[in-house]
């Protein structure tokens, strides 16, 4: 009884954080219905490195436009991780990287709409966005919720307050065309990006209506302790070898134990039979020790650094990697690139540490 009384406990808490109930804007609402009014030759396309959110969102949209008659290709710019396969429909998803039939080209070449999910700017396509910028007559609709978008969409379901895309998604499909709408492979979907984007449900963003709508996709009959299972217990032995790897040899705690950062090149990947998403949440780590307030992740690739930051409380890291690594997202989480070398990326990240901390951010 105890236990359960505990988490009923910690579910009211959570609820408590945020009591704002979000309101979609109805003129956008009704900007979009009237673009959807007749079937349209439809792309949506997702961020480089996709993640449950990215993936979840895509594929929960793709389904309810084509209960609507659209013809839709989902495009990202290169491979999800392979623990999320068993997403349904997945397999309908074209990876730019690979696509050698020239797919995606195709059909962004005869969209009458593009669809941006989970990114807030055409540059996190890399390559895609040219071929964006030579269909000049699509209309473009941003549906997002990280920081500071560009304004560059005819229409904007931008929502910062909420916690994940799939969550905006959701209230979408609710507010457009009922919840009866919602199948099991799309409650599937969304529900993976809803639980991946917002920690398990334990980050600030997580509001009562989140709950709500969770039970809206529970009502559907998804089994949440096998989603659970394939996101976060299906990794593979190089991957558990990795973790150890980086948290024993290259973990640095610094500036009094309130900062850290971890590091991994090309190099020492391929001694760990790495695959895309290997290293997904090893920055997170770093935040489970006392006192810890924010963690950096440098990952090597062929040109350039990913960086990935995590914070704790009022720590600010969007405005970090705005300042810092040409980047943004989050309050609490998010990323940017370096173009120097790993030892120079981690001597800026340290020196910008300092100067951060000099100003009172952290």
């Amino acid at each position: 009884m105890g236990g359960i009384l505990g988490y009923y406990t910690y579910f009211y808490y959570i609820c408590m954080i945020n009591t704002i109930n979000m309101q979609l804007a109805s003129s956008k609402i009704e900007a979009l219905r009237e673009l959807l009014a007749k079937p349209q030759s439809i792309v949506i396309l997702s961020h480089t490195n996709p993640d449950g959110d990215a993936i979840g969102s895509s594929l929960a949209w793709a389904e309810i436009l084509r209960k609507g008659g659209h013809d839709v290709t989902c495009i990202v710019p290169n491979r999800y991780p392979y623990y999320l396969e068993f997403m349904p429909n997945i397999s309908d998803i074209v990876i730019f990287k690979s696509d050698s039939d020239g797919k995606a080209k195709e059909a962004l070449k005869r969209a009458d709409i593009i669809f941006c999910l989970d990114f807030h700017l055409l540059s996190r396509l890399d390559q895609l966005g040219d071929l964006i910028d030579e269909n000049q007559h699509a209309k473009r609709v941003l549906i997002d919720h990280h920081l500071d978008p560009a304004e560059e969409f005819d229409i904007m379901l931008s929502y910062t307050e909420a916690s994940s895309t799939c969550y905006l998604v959701a209230r979408l499909v609710e507010d457009m065309y009922g919840v009866e709408y919602i199948s099991r492979s799309m409650a599937e979907n969304l529900f993976v990006g809803m639980m991946t984007d917002t920690g398990n449900f334990a980050f600030s963003s997580v509001t009562p209506d989140v709950f709500r709508v969770v039970s809206i996709l529970a009502e559907t009959g998804i089994s949440i302790p096998d989603i659970h299972t394939y996101v976060y217990n299906s990794f593979t032995e190089g991957r558990a070898r990795l973790f150890g790897y980086v948290i024993n040899r290259k973990m640095k705690i610094f500036h009094n134990g309130t900062v850290a950062h971890m590091s991994l090149t090309e190099e020492e990947m391929r001694k760990f039979w790495f695959q895309q998403g290997d290293s997904e949440g090893f920055v997170n780590y770093p935040l489970t020790i006392k006192k810890m307030k924010m963690s950096a992740m440098f990952t090597e690739h062929h040109d350039f650094i990913r960086v990935s930051l995590r914070s704790r409380g009022d720590i600010d890291v969007n405005l970090f990697a705005q300042r810092y690594f040409n980047g943004g997202g989050h309050k609490n989480a998010a990323g940017g690139k370096s173009y120097l070398s790993m030892a120079e990326t981690i001597k800026h990240y340290e020196k910008s540490v300092k100067e951060y901390a000099a100003e009172g951010r952290l």
